[in-house]
């Protein structure tokens, strides 16, 4: 826990004074918006944050950080998230909290992308250790794309609510279906292939978006950047 708040306060060392931040979602991030909270009532810096999910709004409004919008500033400085996992190539997957869709919309608008994980959440390859791809589907489509992707040696899952009965519905109406691909030695192929199915509305995959990860470790935290 203490190493996750240590890589969250690093994080947040990169916003500055008079910045748009885009805030990501997760109990690792959940520390750097506690920590940016901070610094907005003892520094008296003036940030505006724009949430990538119904969680990080909630937390925001309660550490005191005023909110905006993408329409009001369509480009984001820095914006502070999480994964479920990454590689060396900084390869990421993303959306096991189900807001995958607006996390990729923060990230493709920011300048700047900071993920910070723990050190489970390290990979040599995407897939390892059955780690499945989150994937957000229209409702009306969902057979449609588990058949397509089991097609491309996917075994598909639909994510059930939990204290709920029935699937999980997305802040965006859609429903979130895991896909266990095994090892994935080549996500960018992958990732092109599902996305041109019908009905897919936006993958796990984060590629190319990640300018540094934070991984914090059980003394410390490690910096990995993208070359």
């Amino acid at each position: 826990m203490e190493a996750k708040k240590n890589a969250a306060l690093e994080a947040v060392k990169h916003v500055k004074n008079n910045s748009v931040i885009g805030l990501g979602s997760g109990t690792t991030v959940a520390f750097a918006i506690e920590a940016l909270g901070k610094r907005v009532r003892e520094e008296k810096i003036k940030i505006l944050g724009i949430p990538s999910s119904y969680q990080a709004f909630q937390l925001a409004v309660e550490h005191g950080i005023q909110l905006t919008t993408l329409d009001e500033h369509p480009v984001i400085d820095v914006t502070i998230d999480g994964a479920d996992q990454v590689t060396p190539e900084l390869y990421l997957i993303k959306g096991m909290g189900a807001a995958l869709l607006k996390e990729k919309i923060v990230a493709a608008a920011s300048k700047y992308n900071i993920i910070i994980v723990d050190e489970s959440k390290r990979a040599k390859v995407l897939g390892e250790n059955n780690q499945t791809v989150p994937v957000e589907v229209l409702p009306f489509a969902v057979s449609l794309v588990k058949n397509k992707i089991t097609m491309l040696g996917g075994t598909v899952v639909v994510r059930d609510g939990k204290g709920k009965l029935g699937p999980i519905i997305t802040d965006n109406g859609n429903m979130i279906i895991d896909v266990n691909f095994g090892l994935i030695p080549n996500p960018c192929e992958l990732a092109v292939k599902m996305k041109n199915i019908p009905g897919v509305v936006e993958t796990g995959f984060f590629i190319g978006l990640t300018d540094l990860v934070y991984v914090a470790t059980e003394n410390n935290v490690e910096k990995l950047e993208n070359k």
